[in-house]
């Protein structure tokens, strides 16, 4: 919500008429699961049905937000609108707060239920030659005793969990500064406390990407290591995903303040990327610790 409506010009409940958008979201979504699952079990063309679902719903959200963005310059949201938006951006937030959940829970049962249950004297008749020892970085040490699981090195915190880290402190930082200058209708300190937030956020990225290609070709390290493995790229892959979301939607409401959109009353969508951007920043200070040093 952006545009400041005169009380009582606004209609009392804008209720949108029917839309295609929401199907061919849906559409969209079911090529790219589709393509993710193929592509992960060595299907050809898994990776182009992932590409043209990323792209088909890539191309809806822009239709979808671009008509939202117009109902509200048009002053048609008022503030049961934007009541509305913040749950839904609430109970959006919470969802992935119980998405993450589940990762951590996954890492915590793993290290101290599964892999010592393992070395139990039941398993032991089974797997004589295990060890219950975490991570798994040897054939045969722990989760593999078969040799299915080759030799891989761990991610350690430093140097590029400790730099992103360090990134991702800072963008909250000029977030919030941009939030205050925004609420004092300082536009111009505003937009660049924004950019600086997509910058960081881009470094981030970056660096993620760096670190991924740091793990497979020189520590062995891939999803198929075991459930480490397992459960450092679900955690940091889909982490890294969200702060590239994250990156966008901030791209967008720079963007859009340099058009001139949002007041110092009235400005939810600048609000909601902020919330999410700071649920992002409290993920990685948990995965950091978690992950990275123990």
């Amino acid at each position: 919500m952006s545009t400041a409506v005169t009380k009582g010009l606004a209609p009392y409940y804008f209720v949108p008429g029917p839309s295609r958008h929401p199907f061919m979201a849906a559409v969209g979504l079911f090529f790219v699961i589709l393509g993710a699952g193929q592509w992960v079990n060595g299907v050809s063309w898994g990776p182009y049905s992932l590409a043209l679902g990323l792209v088909w719903w890539a191309t809806v959200l822009t239709q979808w937000f671009g008509q939202a963005i117009a109902e509200s310059e048009g002053g048609l949201y008022g503030d049961r609108i934007d009541n509305s938006f913040r749950w839904s951006m609430a109970w959006f937030i919470f969802s992935e707060v119980m998405f993450f959940a589940s990762f951590f829970g996954a890492l915590y049962w793993a290290r101290l239920h599964a892999v010592p249950n393992l070395a139990n004297m039941d398993n032991a008749l089974l797997w004589p030659d295990f060890k219950a020892i975490w991570p798994s970085e040897v054939a045969g040490a722990t989760a593999s005793p078969a040799g299915t699981v080759e030799p891989f090195r761990t991610m350690g915190p430093w140097p590029i969990p400790t730099i992103n880290t360090a990134l991702l402190l800072t963008s909250g930082i000029t977030l919030t500064v941009a939030h205050h200058a925004l609420r004092e209708n300082l536009r111009s300190k505003t937009i660049t406390f924004m950019w600086l937030t997509v910058a960081l956020g881009v470094m981030f990225v970056g660096l993620q990407a760096f670190e991924y290609y740091e793990a497979y070709t020189h520590y062995n390290l891939k999803l198929s290591s075991g459930i480490y493995g397992s459960t450092f790229f679900m955690l940091t892959g889909f982490h890294g995903m969200h702060v590239f979301v994250g990156m966008l939607m901030l791209l967008f409401i720079t963007l859009r303040l340099q058009k001139g959109h949002f007041t110092p009353e009235k400005h939810f969508g600048f609000e909601g990327a902020a919330w999410y951007w700071h649920f992002v920043d409290v993920v990685w200070l948990g995965l950091y610790l978690v992950v990275y040093w123990t």
